[in-house]
């Protein structure tokens, strides 16, 4: 996991690292890595030639010193100040964007770079660090370098499209002393999921499925198959009322449970389970209801609840005296938009951690809000991100999948918020192994096997290379 600090988070480790180390000590740093990474991009700084908009505070300072050490390279450059052309009349071969920094506000105007590549210094010009709402007219960079940790807005909202391929560089700043309560999942991260015993067997990391209805078994069988090749030994799928003889052919196991009242049915039988999932396709009749408000309060192991199970809860006040309820297995939720406002009772807004955060303290449980940025907040505050989703994502019954994904995650005995955040991530994983059109959900599963086989196989050295930890990451597929 890589640290996310906000505005004020940051402005604490520069104020100590100016102490420790000197500002002009930090800014000769932090140019000579905006420098760097101009060489990468122009693949070599001789008789290239580079416009730099450089403003008047420390982000403009990093981007003159930038200009300084390519200039010694043999490049031609020209420093202007925010809202002047670009001082280059001939084509330029980079952009570099140090007008403002994380604290910049309002409207910007964004010089036109005519095609020529931008490099961003710490965040686009023009881009909310905390919540990655876009100002008009901000700076849409071709890759962005930023310092000591990443920023809530290279992440969210707009900030994946504006921001480009992320380096994050390093440059003296004391992050690690400053205990973040943000953190980006990776690929490394991966690592946490633990590896099956040797004498595990099927009961192990068994996931029981209580989703579908009669005739309606679409959810249930996606929930089965992202449970099922995330690592769950055994799938037990209840489908309220239908006969398990007419359920499609899985390796999900049957559970004949009645249409009211199922959820005594399957307490009976969570004993030897790792984790329920509970909720997709189960409808909105008045007694599955309150059969889904018996389990969540009943059910003595962890449980995802998903799709008609948040809107069985009701609103967030009725839905933490349901969760109070329970002996301390923990709750995770993990609602669309809509069905956050349902329990929240407004849209989560652009500042999304924020909403995110604050209905997990009153529900006392890890939300999971779903987005090409996933963000997994947990009682006390602390946010897990996972940026690996796409708009491949965008199709009816991948969130089944990842519920399903949760369940099987948690079984095999991850603690509940990283459950959900890397499950959240090697779901945006898989789908960029698939199609770009026409993804399904039923597409899904397999893919999930085969990037959770990918980094089993690397980390046990077999022939196959593990995926790396992206830390320099390609945002283009999120839009």
């Amino acid at each position: 996991m890589e640290p996310v600090l906000t505005v004020a988070e940051m402005r604490s480790v520069d104020e100590e690292a100016q102490r420790d180390t000197g500002l002009s000590a930090l800014i000769a740093r932090a140019g000579t890595a905006v420098a760097t990474e101009a060489v990468s991009m122009l693949g070599g700084a001789y008789g290239k030639r580079v416009a730099v908009v450089a403003g008047r505070g420390n982000n403009g300072n990093d981007g003159r010193v930038a200009a300084r050490l390519l200039a010694r390279r043999g490049a031609q450059v020209v420093v202007t100040a925010p809202g002047e052309p670009l001082g280059i009349r001939a084509r330029v071969d980079l952009v570099i964007d140090a007008a403002y920094g994380t604290g910049f506000r309002g409207d910007y105007a964004a010089p036109d770079p005519a095609g020529a590549p931008v490099l961003a210094v710490d965040i686009p010009t023009g881009l909310s660090a905390d919540l990655g709402v876009a100002a008009s007219g901000a700076v849409r960079a071709t890759r962005t370098v930023t310092f000591g940790a990443w920023k809530p807005g290279l992440l969210l909202e707009s900030g994946p499209a504006l921001a480009g391929r992320v380096e994050v560089r390093p440059i003296g700043l004391p992050v690690a002393r400053h205990e973040p309560s943000m953190y980006v999942i990776g690929d490394g991260d991966v690592a946490l999921l633990p590896r099956r015993a040797r004498s595990g067997h099927k009961w192990s990391s068994a996931v029981m499925v209580v989703a579908g209805s009669p005739g309606m078994y679409g959810a249930a069988t996606f929930v089965a198959g992202g449970a099922g090749r995330s690592g769950a030994g055994m799938v037990r799928l209840a489908i309220p009322g239908a006969d398990p003889a007419a359920l499609p052919v899985s390796s999900a196991v049957a559970l004949s449970v009645p249409l009211e009242g199922f959820d005594a049915g399957v307490l009976d039988e969570l004993e030897r389970f790792g984790a329920l999932v509970l909720g997709p396709g189960l409808g909105n009749a008045v007694p599955t209801a309150e059969a889904v408000r018996r389990l969540v309060a009943f059910a003595p192991i962890p449980i995802v609840i998903d799709a008609d199970g948040l809107t069985a809860l009701g609103d967030a006040s009725r839905a933490s005296a349901v969760i109070a309820a329970r002996k301390g297995a923990p709750v995770v939720l993990t609602p669309h938009d809509g069905e956050f406002a349902r329990l929240a009772g407004a849209p989560p807004g652009p500042d999304r951690v924020g909403a995110v955060r604050r209905l997990s303290d009153l529900l006392g449980a890890v939300v999971l809000l779903k987005g090409s940025t996933t963000i997994v907040a947990a009682p006390g505050g602390r946010v897990l991100l996972a940026a690996s989703g796409s708009p491949r994502l965008a199709t009816a019954g991948s969130g089944d999948v990842l519920s399903g994904m949760i369940g099987a995650f948690l079984a095999r005995g991850v603690e509940a918020q990283t459950a959900a955040a890397l499950a959240a991530h090697v779901h945006g994983r898989a789908a960029g192994l698939g199609r770009p059109e026409g993804l399904l959900a039923e597409d899904l599963p397999e893919l999930v096997a085969d990037v959770l086989s990918s980094f089993a196989l690397g980390r046990d050295g077999i022939g196959r290379t593990r995926p790396g930890d992206r830390r320099a990451t390609e945002r283009t597929d999120r839009g």
